[in-house]
């Protein structure tokens, strides 16, 4: 409380009082002893483990005087906190108490109007002034990680570029190497590259790869040609031992990774590939380049000698089949030659999964492949990699590979395309900002909100034809894993196992179960997870042979993300393969909000609050959870079958909406984008076997 006053003589004064304050501290003299600091000022990051959410008191004036004229004001502080100076020096790489000159940390503080007394002078005042001050501070959830079981819910990015990918420095990102990748993945504050401003990932990640195409580029600080093996060592020791440095186990992972990029006359064959071992074991490699060979089969040859040799494992990701015309999900090989078990039983192994959605695109599927999904037409990239349209083929979509799939299992044995499904954001400003609110563009070139405005830029001084602009970029891709743990082993499992699912960016939490046991009560269960293991099989499973032709069910439970939109619906996708040998797909609705009913398997659209011309919305529609056990109502215990869940958000701003509007444009006339999408996840698939 400060107070001022006007004495009898004319001279003024001030005195402060604290009122009310946390913790057992003692006043003296009417004043309390520092509260103390959970600044760590080398991360530029603090902790609410001090301090109170809330203070209120009544004060009584012990100095009143009911001749004396007087104000009174209220100053609230804070805990101490990071000043933005420390952000700044901390996002440059500088130690702040030594480059800016201003302190570390400050404690910020609202300051009340004041409150005036004035005597009476017709009928003097003989009590008191009483203050009345209450102060209540609005606290948001916990973003601890959701667990189930041993199980935990990871959230990753694992296809990020730096400085060290030719293509990314010649985009303009010079500057952002695999440090500052880490740290903007683990929430410090870093240098947008191109833009120069400070920012900061609002919600840290718990894991990435750092996936810099092989062979590295112009980017990294190594002296001399970067064709000779010398440079290529020297570069890959920096860049392993950046990721051995920021890896910390069970708080945050980096896994060592790279892309090995195959663009056979500029179709995209690209795979991320990543590994759990740690730096001094990933020194004994220089990793695979596709200009050694553009083959897939060649590089999976490369990863088994590899493994062989030093004892470690490889996840390999494919991704852009959207960009693949169709080579991705093939009928035959490289060389054309049909595929074999062998064949199937390779790619499995070294490529359990595929990246279904990223910045170039979406890959699930295609309204010209599945006409009757009216959610197929979700960030589909029109622009191949060097200049053109992309081509609609089968084979460069997940959905019709999955249903290949089927066909070879039934033919050879074995199933070469029995993915798993992920998500990655593929920047390559070093930054993985997947979210629409923040999302600054997928290169320096095509920065902030003006950068939807402009032609990609040239990679390597070459311009691309019919590239697209920026806005054709889709800010989106992360990936939940279900872990037993944040390590690079435990997550390297969840991979191979595909316990894990794709989202467009919201932090939607996903669970899936299989099984032929499970009721409709199991729904409302206080443990979902336990029902869930102990009655079926998760994301990624098997299931086979149904006892006595009992149909297939799923146990599904979605929840919004915390700080996002509320959720529209739960889809199944299921896939099947009949007794002619010909495959079929089919969507169905099987939980929404409100009171939509049903027909044909479908409900009609929420509705949308999206207010374009703000580029806001409102969690008036929808709900925060949907939960339900699914029996498959056409199940055939004799068809094999996959099934995997997408869940929609209500409408939402695109990036897009929110740059024109920033802009002061209409987003429906410049952009070339809807105003609004339904952010989604995608979980990984359970297959049935008779």
């Amino acid at each position: 409380m400060i107070k001022g006053w006007l004495d009898e003589d004319g001279e003024t004064h001030e005195r402060v009082y604290d009122v009310a304050w946390v913790g057992q501290r003692t006043a003296t003299n009417g004043m309390v002893q520092a509260i103390g600091s959970t600044v760590d000022v080398a991360r530029a990051t603090y902790e609410n483990t001090i301090g109170s959410a809330e203070l209120s008191t009544v004060w009584v004036d012990p100095d009143f005087d009911p001749d004396e004229r007087a104000f009174y004001y209220v100053r609230v502080l804070e805990i101490p906190t990071p000043r933005y100076s420390t952000y700044d020096a901390v996002a440059l790489g500088l130690d702040p108490e030594q480059a800016t000159g201003q302190p570390a940390a400050i404690q910020e503080r609202p300051f009340s109007s004041p409150v005036w007394y004035t005597p009476d002078t017709t009928t003097k005042m003989t009590g008191k002034i009483w203050l009345l001050a209450s102060l209540t501070l609005a606290v948001s959830a916990s973003a601890r990680p959701v667990t189930g079981q041993e199980r935990s819910l990871y959230w990753g990015d694992t296809h990020v570029h730096t400085s060290y990918s030719s293509d990314a420095y010649g985009m303009g990102t010079v500057n952002a190497d695999p440090e500052t990748a880490y740290r903007f993945a683990k929430g410090l504050p870093v240098v947008y590259p191109g833009l120069g401003h400070r920012v900061r990932l609002d919600r840290p990640l718990d894991f990435l790869v750092v996936a810099d195409h092989s062979p590295v580029g112009r980017g990294a600080p190594v002296e001399g040609d970067r064709n000779t093996p010398e440079f290529q060592e020297a570069a890959w020791s920096l860049y392993v031992d950046a990721a051995e440095r920021n890896n910390d186990p069970g708080t945050f992972t980096a896994l060592i990774g790279w892309e090995w990029t195959s663009t056979p006359g500029g179709t995209n064959l690209h795979r991320v590939v990543f590994t759990p071992t740690d730096a001094e074991t990933a020194k004994g490699f220089l990793p695979l380049s596709a200009r050694a060979s553009p083959r897939p089969e060649d590089l999976w040859s490369w990863l088994e000698e590899t493994s062989d040799r030093l004892g470690i494992d490889f996840v390999a990701i494919p991704h852009n089949a959207n960009l693949s015309n169709g080579l991705m999900f093939d009928m035959v090989d490289s060389d054309g030659r049909p595929i074999t078990a062998e064949y199937a039983r390779t790619r499995m192994r070294w490529e359990p999964l595929v990246e279904v959605l990223q910045m170039k695109g979406t890959s699930e599927t295609h309204p010209f492949l599945s006409p009757e999904d009216e959610f197929a037409n979700f960030e589909l990239f029109p622009f191949r990699l060097l200049g053109g349209r992309t081509v609609i083929d089968p084979g460069a979509f997940v959905r019709t590979a999955l249903l290949r799939g089927l066909q070879f299992e039934e033919g050879v044995g074995v199933n070469p395309y029995k993915l798993g499904i992920q998500g990655a954001t593929d920047s390559h400003t070093s930054l993985s900002d997947g979210n629409e609110d923040l999302f600054a563009g997928r290169s320096p070139g095509q920065a902030g909100p003006a950068g939807g405005l402009t032609p990609a830029p040239p990679v390597n001084g070459r311009v691309r034809e019919d590239a697209g602009v920026g806005w054709n970029s889709a800010a989106q891709g992360i990936t939940g894993a279900w872990s037993t743990a944040n390590t690079r082993e435990a997550l390297t499992a969840a991979f191979k196992r595909k316990e894990v699912y794709a989202t467009s960016g919201p932090r939607m939490q996903l669970r899936m179960f299989g099984g032929f046991e499970f009721e409709a009560e199991d729904a409302d269960a206080r443990d979902i997870a336990a029902v869930g293991y102990g009655g079926g099989v998760p994301m990624g499973g098997d299931l086979a042979q149904a006892p006595n032709g009992t149909p297939m069910s799923l146990l599904i439970h979605a929840v919004k993300d915390p700080v996002g939109a509320n959720l529209d619906r739960v889809q199944v996708i299921k896939g099947w393969l009949d007794d002619d040998g010909e495959t079929h797909e089919r969507v169905y609705d099987v939980a929404w909000a409100g009171q939509r009913t049903a027909t044909n398997g479908k409900v009609p659209a929420i509705g949308s609050t999206v207010d374009v011309a703000r580029a806001t919305y409102e969690n008036t529609i929808g709900t925060a959870e949907l939960s339900t056990v699914w029996v498959d109502p056409d199940f055939d215990p004799e068809e094999r079958a996959f099934y995997y869940v997408r869940v929609l958000e209500i409408p939402t701003p695109r990036y897009s909406t929110y740059d024109a509007v920033a802009l002061g444009l209409d987003p429906d006339q410049f952009t070339g984008q809807p105003a609004a999408i339904q952010e989604r996840a995608y979980s990984s698939p359970i297959w049935y076997t008779p």
